[in-house]
């Protein structure tokens, strides 16, 4: 069966040829539903544009992009100065793009790789642009796209990150040894795979501990606010937690925050621990007990797969998992003699 061409794509979708050569060129300057159109066609008819195969190659720009959801959380500082020292060496420049979180802004960079403004994507959130999905599909082999921190089979690219769920489940080993009985939890956004792999992970020991029923679970979306108003909640129970696991340090700071204004003593009469190891929790009062993540490391690996998909030694979309490490510090301790003697009450 002779390859479609792009004439073919063009009489399919009632366009001409120039339109479907800005759909995969420029596709900003034509209209939405005329890309839609025009993608659909390229995907039935398994189009190949002559020159993909080797644009990358011959037309780089050395520049990579890199979209994170959130500037502003320290968590990301660190990853970034990974791969751009990673990049730098290589001879290529960073671009970045702070999407907050908004799928219409992840869109707008995504654009840029079929626009040819970047040799290759790195995404430090869970969501895939649907902009980059349809531009992925017109792609003969590996596209250079990478996500970073998150891991998500479905989406069929490369990924780098921690086993979240194991880690999660250490910290909470660790809060067990301790005595602890009544164990309280701030969740990340559930959207996330990252979220529901510690949330897994942090059940799957409550249950072997037979503590499950005593685990109490509430929705933050990693922010300092959310680690307090989680506090506030899981507090104001009736049987509150002894100790409480946020699934990032800035929530646990919350936390802190939190316990300080309200005469919570830490870690006499409430445990903290947090997850990431962000350059600040060393430095809280006390400083926090938490799950370090290699993000440098993160940062450096992330590049190195984008690189080797462009160079055309990756050709599946691996994943690599790095070690995590348990910091124990001073936010966590015994938990409270009464509390563990009513635990124990049948």
């Amino acid at each position: 069966m002779a390859m479609a061409t792009i004439q073919d794509v063009a009489a399919a979708a009632g366009v001409s040829v120039a339109t479907v050569s800005r759909v995969l060129g420029n596709p900003a300057i034509v209209a939405v539903p005329t890309q839609k159109k025009v993608l659909k066609v390229i995907r039935r008819l398994r189009y190949v544009p002559n020159a993909s195969a080797t644009s990358l190659r011959k037309a780089s720009t050395a520049k990579l992009l890199v979209t994170v959801p959130d500037i502003a959380n320290p968590f990301f500082s660190l990853i970034i100065q990974g791969l751009e020292d990673a990049a730098q060496r290589a001879g290529y420049s960073v671009l970045l793009g702070d999407t907050h979180h908004d799928a219409r802004i992840e869109d707008r960079y995504g654009l840029m790789l079929p626009r040819r403004e970047a040799d290759g994507l790195i995404f430090l959130g869970h969501r895939l642009p649907t902009s980059v999905k349809d531009w992925i599909r017109t792609q003969p082999g590996l596209a250079p796209v990478v996500n970073g921190c998150e891991y998500s089979p479905t989406l069929g690219v490369p990924s780098v990150h921690i086993d979240n769920a194991r880690a999660a489940a250490e910290m909470m080993e660790h809060l067990y040894a301790l005595g602890h009985r009544r164990v309280g939890v701030i969740t990340g956004p559930l959207t996330s795979p990252l979220s529901r792999d510690r949330l897994r992970g942090t059940r799957s020991r409550a249950r072997a501990h037979d503590a499950y029923r005593l685990l109490s679970v509430v929705d933050g979306d990693f922010s300092v606010d959310s680690g307090i108003a989680g506090a506030a909640r899981l507090l104001a129970q009736s049987n509150p937690p002894t100790a409480i696991f946020c699934f990032n340090d800035e929530m646990a700071i919350g936390v802190l925050d939190y316990a300080h204004r309200h005469d919570r003593s830490v870690p006499h009469s409430l445990s903290v621990a947090g997850f990431d190891d962000i350059r600040f929790s060393r430095y809280s009062h006390p400083p926090l007990t938490t799950i370090g993540q290699p993000m440098r490391e993160i940062g450096r690996e992330t590049v190195r797969l984008l690189l080797g998909i462009l160079r055309g030694t990756i050709r599946k979309p691996v994943s690599v998992t790095l070690p995590h490490r348990l910091e124990v510090r001073t936010s966590t301790g015994p938990a409270p003699r009464r509390a563990r003697a009513a635990a124990q009450r049948p």
